[in-house]
């Protein structure tokens, strides 16, 4: 991949202080287009869409709609009703947790490597509602594991969530499997696609999964913007978790009617420039192409990894770097995650993350305090990889 011809699009890439930037797991940089449209709204129709009639609110209302078909396209989607607006992955999740009409004794099943948004909402419907949550054990530290996943499901459980790639160390789960499994058990799957969508070709018909969602920093969008998806017949039974305004046909005093799915789950003025900076973010990573921006990860994690693996004192999270995407997760002996982070950062101008990337429950299972994280995307190269290496091994060194 030329990695040139992208580089040129991000304005913080273009100028004399900008970083070596390999923060993407947590949130990509955002192009010079995705920019522009969300500056367009503001600047040429910055109206409300769907209840206006004068000719700025068709402006917003078109935008909006198509930018939900840019969405559609980007999961692999059938149809635009399949695609629900949200703030980001988490509510996409809360949205299905609290939609399904959980009940005491429902038992839900999450793989024991899921942020925290695939982990709080089932610890709290255990807490207030009584449900059954329990983790599947990983095989070998890092893998899924189907014949316990088997094992696991009965005729209490309800829905299986999981990670498609993990943001802790880029490997990606088994998903048409997982799904396979659960439907011939009559188990409905949500997946978290949060670290999948931006980086590998995804078909939510393929997989036949019920519910993903996803979040628009993750693919060069605007933060504060996401998706939920959900086959249409499964969104038809979810119970929305707001209601309000732009979710009805009428109401009276007595009673009110919802509209049908996607605006049941779209509740109040929307954000209008984040969906049209969604759609053009997915649109561009679209142009792009996500074969190649696979490709191009693992490519530099390759590099990456042979220069790191056998250095004295520093450990790799995660299993070998074919399966890790284009994340490197480690630890430096006699330094805490966060200190390396804020010394890449203070004299080397590199931009990593440090902790426990959200993921606390893997990290605390296990007594580690946390990794620094270095995660790739298509818009790094080579010198970003040396100049990252570099600075570890001088580190080291001192």
């Amino acid at each position: 991949m030329d990695t040139s011809k992208y580089r040129k699009d991000f304005p913080i890439l273009n100028t004399e202080d900008g970083p070596t930037y390999l923060d993407s797991a947590c949130m990509t940089l955002r192009p010079q287009v995705v920019i522009d449209a969300i500056n367009e709204y503001y600047t040429k129709y910055p109206a409300c869409g769907g209840r206006s009639v004068h000719k700025l609110s068709w402006q917003v209302t078109e935008g909006f709609e198509m930018a939900r078909d840019s969405l559609r396209r980007l999961m692999g989607a059938e149809s635009s009703s399949e695609i629900v607006f949200t703030r980001n992955t988490t509510e996409g999740m809360n949205m299905v947790a609290n939609g399904l009409g959980l009940g005491k004794g429902d038992k839900v099943l999450t793989s024991d490597k899921e942020h925290n948004s695939n982990v709080v909402p089932w610890h709290h419907l255990a807490k207030y509602k009584g449900i059954n949550y329990q983790v599947v054990p990983a095989k070998d530290n890092y893998f899924f594991d189907l014949e316990a996943l088997k094992e696991m499901i009965d005729s209490n459980t309800k829905l299986v969530s999981f990670v498609h790639t993990s943001n802790l160390d880029g490997n990606t789960n088994p998903a048409k499997d997982i799904i396979e499994i659960c439907h011939d058990k009559g188990v409905k799957v949500l997946m978290d696609t949060a670290q999948s969508a931006p980086h590998k070709e995804l078909n939510v018909v393929d997989l036949d999964v019920d519910f993903a969602a996803a979040s628009a920093h993750k693919f060069c969008g605007p933060s504060g913007m996401g998706l939920l998806y959900g086959k249409y017949d499964e969104l038809k039974e979810l119970i929305p978790t707001y209601v309000g305004g732009s979710t009805v046909v009428s109401t009276s005093y007595e009673s009110y009617e919802l509209l049908p799915p996607p605006s049941c789950f779209e509740a109040g003025l929307q954000d209008y420039a984040g969906a049209i900076g969604a759609g053009a973010a997915a649109e561009y990573v679209m142009g792009v192409g996500r074969d190649s921006i696979s490709k191009h990860e693992n490519k530099l994690n390759v590099l990456l990894t042979k220069e790191l693996e056998d250095l004295d004192g520093l450990s790799i999270v995660g299993p070998e770097v074919s399966q890790r995407g284009g994340i490197c997760s480690f630890n430096l002996e006699g330094w805490d995650s966060t200190d390396v982070a804020m010394h890449l950062d203070k004299k080397y101008n590199i931009a990593i993350r440090s902790g426990m990337h959200c993921v606390h429950s893997w990290f605390n299972s296990r007594g580690i305090d946390g990794s620094a994280r270095a995660s790739i995307y298509f818009y790094n190269n080579e010198q970003d990889i040396t100049a990252f290496t570099n600075a570890i091994k001088d580190t080291l060194s001192g």
